[in-house]
């Protein structure tokens, strides 16, 4: 127990110190934590308008929305919280930064992961949070045991998925560099399209999206199932036990991207 303890202290360390120097400037933090509250809001806004003027939408209404958004962004901002910064990796690799962490003795992706993590992200979180908890107090779900391991099962995972992309979107930045547009098409993207009934894509976007970046998993499946709705052909209400398998596939694919990107990199050249 005490070599867990000091084996974690330079994690603590360099969090604790990343933690403090946010908050060392009052005014500035608290101009970050209003504008992340205000994407969140701008974001639920923009659903909130689209399923306010229609009565369904993908056989969601309103109320269902709150439930799917609250899922799927309460995922995403974990996960965004926690990873979302490795994003910053083509930077390093320019600056010819990227070398000093390899010098350290602790891996590579943990020492990235909490290198830049961002305290203004939790106003995001506070955003999807409340949503979630209106959308579960909205809606008539039946809160059996299953249903309740369901739901526990879909925030762990969806958290778990959202953090996979964003580490396969690293690896992938050892191989581009200045590619962080192209790989936020399916974080951000991937984000952007779990807030939408997966129902209404066509084919070959419900197969993108429901297989290949499982983001249906982290909000619509689970959504539909505590609702006891059927879902789409391609889709029904019953995959959404499998959102585990579909964080492992995407860890999978991200630590076997990882591998190759940081097996690919030479160095800095400095």
């Amino acid at each position: 127990m005490a070599e867990a303890r000091s084996g974690l202290a330079p994690y603590r360390a360099v969090l604790g110190s990343r933690l403090r120097a946010q908050r060392a400037y009052p005014l500035s933090f608290a101009t970050d934590l209003f504008s992340a509250f205000l994407i969140g809001l701008v974001e639920f806004g923009e659903m909130y308008v689209i399923f306010h003027n229609v009565p369904q939408l993908g056989g969601l209404d309103l109320t269902a929305m709150l439930l799917l958004f609250g899922l799927s962004n309460t995922s995403f901002a974990i996960a965004d919280m926690l990873v979302g910064h490795v994003d910053t990796l083509p930077t390093y690799i320019r600056m010819g930064q990227l070398d000093a962490f390899y010098l350290r003795p602790q891996p590579l992706l943990l020492q990235l992961a909490i290198s830049d993590i961002q305290l203004r992200r939790v106003a995001r979180i506070t955003v999807a949070a409340v949503v979630l908890g209106f959308g579960i107090a909205r809606n008539d779900i039946d809160w059996t045991p299953t249903h309740v391991a369901l739901f526990i099962f879909t925030l762990l995972s969806g958290i778990a998925i959202f953090a996979g992309l964003f580490i396969c979107a690293a690896g992938v930045q050892f191989f581009l560099i200045d590619g962080s547009e192209l790989t936020n098409a399916f974080t951000y993207g991937g984000s952007y399209a779990s807030m939408q009934p997966t129902s209404v894509f066509p084919t070959p976007m419900k197969l993108i999206f429901g297989f290949l970046i499982p983001v249906a998993f982290t909000s619509y499946l689970p959504t539909i199932a505590l609702l006891d709705l059927p879902g789409p052909a391609l889709l029904p209400s019953w995959l959404a036990w499998a959102s585990p398998l579909a964080a492992l596939w995407v860890w999978a694919a991200a630590l076997g991207m990882w591998r190759v990107g940081t097996r690919h990199y030479q160095g800095g050249g400095g």
